[in-house]
């Protein structure tokens, strides 16, 4: 989903429609992280936002609003004072285990190198005009 809230496409029928629908349920840039935190059981809104550590609570609770929209987690409020939330996995968002496991396993083989190169390049240009 865009920013506004509106599908990028209206139908998905070309080849890699699949590929940019499931991005388009997950992108964003914290969606991945609080399904994956999510995979260990529920959480409170607090125990995510600690976890994810940088992200405004404003942001939070979008990216946890769109992902309950299209399915792939469950709001559970419970009637205390004061009000207490968890957030828990759909079915169809523990399905997503194997493919984040497997961006975990790719970002730790390659993603975390790429960066730490990009860093180092930085780093030169920056010293490398003294």
């Amino acid at each position: 989903m865009d920013t506004n809230g509106k599908s990028r496409h209206s139908s998905y029928v070309l080849p890699a429609c699949p590929v940019e629908a499931t991005l388009e349920l997950i992108g964003g840039k914290w969606k991945g992280i609080v399904l994956f935190y999510l995979l260990d059981g529920r959480l409170r809104f607090s125990e995510l936002k600690r976890k994810i550590g940088c992200v405004t609570q404003r942001m939070l609770t979008k990216q946890l609003r769109e992902l309950e929209d299209v399915g792939l987690i469950n709001r559970i409020v419970y009637a205390e004072v004061p009000p207490r939330v968890e957030y828990e996995l759909t079915e169809e968002g523990k399905s997503l285990e194997p493919i984040l496991y497997a961006l975990k396993a790719w970002g730790e083989a390659h993603a975390l190198p790429l960066l730490k190169n990009r860093e180092l390049a930085i780093a030169e240009e920056d010293g490398g005009g003294r």
